[in-house]
Parts: structure tokens; sequence; C-alpha cells
């Protein structure tokens, strides 16, 4: 009796915390994003990391709403706001913070820490990044770009015969990205090199 007690009382805890606490702090987190996120959207990306005075950044919505998936959620566009500010180090650091599912987003995030990887001059993690972002979800978006990412990146650290490997499955399995990006182009060009 006792145990069944205890475990009733657990559940109600549970649901009063989620209704009472949780759910309200998620609408006034998003509440408080919208804002962040059409400056994002325009690319004012220190109105959206800092607020505006009015409104949050995404970096005070972390701080203020941490356990929320709004604020998880903030990371990513943190983290995309940095690299596109061309602070590389911050965006690894909140784009490392946000965990995701989400068959595009998932791979675009962590694409996007190979992005900062490379751009800091560190290509062979850019690299590891990149191979990780392909394999998350084969997609005819996501996987083709970052496979061809990483084997420009094999291609400036000579390894012409892994690149061309990766244009090779590129051709094979993705024909629209193929066409589009011209990729016999890179497989003669790797051909060549090897």
């Amino acid at each position: 009796v006792r145990v069944v007690t205890a475990i009733l009382a657990i559940v109600a805890i549970y649901i009063g915390v989620k209704r009472f606490y949780l759910n309200p702090l998620e609408e006034e987190a998003h509440g408080q994003m919208f804002v962040a996120e059409q400056y994002f959207e325009v690319d004012s990306f220190n109105l959206a990391l800092y607020g505006d005075g009015n409104y949050s950044g995404f970096l005070q919505i972390i701080d203020d709403y941490g356990i929320t998936k709004a604020s998880n959620l903030a990371n990513y566009y943190a983290g995309i706001s940095f690299l596109k500010s061309g602070q590389f180090e911050d965006a690894i650091e909140y784009l490392k913070k946000f965990k995701s599912k989400d068959k595009m987003v998932a791979p675009i995030a962590t694409g996007a820490i190979g992005d900062a990887y490379v751009e800091l001059g560190e290509t062979e993690l850019g690299l590891e990044y990149y191979l990780k972002a392909a394999d998350l979800s084969d997609n005819k978006f996501t996987t083709p770009m970052y496979l061809m990412k990483a084997g420009l990146v094999y291609e400036t650290l000579g390894e012409y015969g892994e690149a061309l490997e990766l244009y090779e499955q590129i051709h094979r399995e993705y024909p629209e990205y193929s066409r589009s990006n011209n990729i016999e182009k890179y497989i003669t060009r790797s051909r060549t090199q090897s």
C-alpha cells in the first residue's frame, strides 16, 4: 500500500510540475524567442543573439529557460548566428549543446560544427563532422551536401582517392544533386590527381 501511495504521489507531482510549471515556461520561452527568430531570418545576428532591449535574444533565452525545448532550439539558432558572424569557437560551443533527432536539423547542426572547424583551420575535425552529418539521415538534401564538403576537405588534405570515392557515391546515389553541382568535374579532377 505504501509503495502504491508513493508511486501515485510521484506521478501527481510530475503531472503538477509539467502542467503548472514546465508548460507555461515553455510557452513563455517560445513567446520570447519569436522576435529573436525574426531577427535571425533577416540576418540581424547580433540582435538575434543579444536581444533589442525589449525582447530577449537567444543567449538570454538559453539562460532564462534552460530546461525547455525552446532553450535547446535557441542553442541551435545561437550557434548558427555565431557561425554566420565569424565567431567560430562560440558557434561550436552552442551547436554542441543542441540536441535533435530531426532528420534535417540534426545533420545541419552537425555539419555547421564542421564548417566552424574548417574555418578555424582544423580541417580533420571539420571532415569528421561532415562525415557524421552525412550519416545522420539519408536524404537528398543534407547527405550529398555534406559528402561533397567532406570530398573537398579530402582534396585539400591531398587524399584524392577518398574524395573520389565520395564524389562517385554522390553521382550514383544522388543524381539530382549530382547534376546541379556538376559532380563529374570533381570526379575528373580527383581521378587525375590520384
